[in-house]
Formats: structure tokens, sequence, C-alpha cells
């Protein structure tokens, strides 16, 4: 058996890297595309949709956002019309820009996003013989260009929006962890820790820990950038929501997920 003592499992966005101008940016910019400019969705709305723990996936998301607007003018859904493909085609040309053959020849929004994390925090997990893999509503692409191009790891394990069903559905969580189990030779019953920054990141896991009850399944939530730079009442009930969603602890950064607090993380009751 390996010496790891759990199995990490990461979210990319809001956790590993900012979107707050890049994947929120596009969707508020397709939102207020597909209302005519009558309605620019703030960060607190689009917080606010995700709270409801079902938008995990950013399209759907700002095709919910349109339907909303245009009912509380009276239209209902059925009688839009809207073109689900025309918005997501409009929403990657905002992020990942107008040319989207080859990660080579991207422009948008995706090429100026911050990273929160550094190669060295992924080196000392593995000098820790920790395992650790990506669970992510990310399209592949996407969460291909930050890992592999942006902090250079190898051929990381990684779930994305193609390879499995959306948040809070588990099946991609559970996929994760079973190659990292048969990879390193795990132990069925080892923790795994899930470090997300919405509630649909929490209730992914709750839905895992159902599943699979014997095995110790411990919540990490992040504060998103966004949300470290508002106002302190709206940081508090942003971390209570992820809370109540099923936080066992919420972190401001990801760099403090470290091997000895992991472990202390996996000694707590």
């Amino acid at each position: 058996m390996s010496a790891s003592p759990a199995i990490l499992v990461f979210d990319i966005d809001g956790v590993l890297r900012d979107v707050s101008h890049s994947y929120r940016r596009a969707l508020a910019d397709t939102v207020e595309q597909f209302t005519s400019q009558q309605y620019r969705p703030s960060p607190e709305d689009i917080d606010t949709l995700k709270s409801e723990g079902l938008w995990n996936n950013d399209w759907e998301g700002a095709q919910e956002l349109v339907y909303r607007h245009f009912e509380t003018l009276g239209r209902a859904r059925d009688q839009l019309g809207l073109d689900y493909k025309e918005l997501v085609d409009f929403f990657q040309s905002r992020y990942r820009g107008p040319d989207q053959s080859h990660p080579d020849r991207w422009s948008g929004y995706i090429t100026q996003e911050p990273l929160l994390i550094s190669p060295a925090y992924f080196a000392d997990l593995k000098t820790g013989e920790i395992a650790w893999g990506f669970f992510s509503g990310a399209t592949r692409g996407s969460a291909r260009y930050v890992l592999e191009r942006r902090l250079g790891l190898v051929d990381p394990v990684l779930v994305a929006m193609e390879d499995a069903p959306g948040k809070p559905d588990p099946t991609g969580l559970l996929a994760v962890v079973q190659v990292l189990s048969q990879h390193h030779n795990l132990s069925p019953d080892l923790p795994v820790i899930y470090a997300g920054d919405t509630v649909a990141d929490m209730h992914t896991l709750h839905q895992a820990r159902r599943q699979y009850p014997h095995r110790p399944w411990i919540g990490v939530g992040v504060l998103p950038p966004h949300v470290l730079a508002s106002q302190e009442s709206y940081r508090q009930a942003y971390q209570g929501a992820l809370e109540q969603a099923g936080a066992q602890v919420v972190l401001e950064t990801i760099s403090k997920l470290t091997g000895s607090y992991l472990g202390s993380l996996i000694k707590e009751p």
C-alpha cells in the first residue's frame, strides 16, 4: 500500500486560478448580450445563483440568468427561442477568444487568469507522497491549459466537464478517487479531501459520502478572490454558506492546505 495519508482532490476555478475576470466576466458578457444589453449580472448576482448548488456549469448559469431576467418582464422561457449553442459559442468567443482551434491561438480572458498556487506546492505534495488529482466543471481544454501549460504538471489525473455529469453529481469525484486508488495502490477506506469554492462542490462531497459512507470524506472550502476582496459581511456570509453546505474548514487560499494541515484534518473527530 502507498504511504499517502489521504486522497486530495482539487476543484480548479476559484481554487487554483482566479476566474473573477475570465469565466465570470464571460458569463456576465453573455447574459448582457442575450438580454440585449438590458441586464448585466453583478458578482453578487452570480454568487447568489451558484449558492443554489445547481449552476456549476457557467454556460447553463448564463442561460438561467437570461431566462430569469425575461421572466421578471413577464415573458415565459418557452417564448424566448434562446439558442443554447449560440449562447455557448458567444461565451467561448469571450473566454478563449475568436480563434479556438488550438490553445496556442487563444487570446481571450483565459490568457489573463492569475494563478492562486505555484508549481512548488504540488512538488511538496509529491515529496510528501500525497495522492492528488482534479475534478472540475471546466472543459478539459481549459483545465489542461492551467494545469499543464501554466502550472507545468505532467499528465495529471483529471475529470473535466466532458468526462462526467455536472456537480453536485459525484460521479466525477468518485472517478478521480478510483484512478488515484488504483495508481497508488491505496486502501479503500483512505480519507478523501475535496477542496472547492462553491456550494455545489460541498454538495458533491455530500453525495459521495452517501454512496460510500465507510470512507471519510472531508470538505475544504476555499474563498475565491472576488469574495476575499469584498466586504467582511459578505465574506462571512459566503463562508457560512460553504460551511452550511458541508465544508469542515474554510481557507482563504489553497496554499494553506499543506501536508501537515492535511494531517490535522484527518485526525479531527
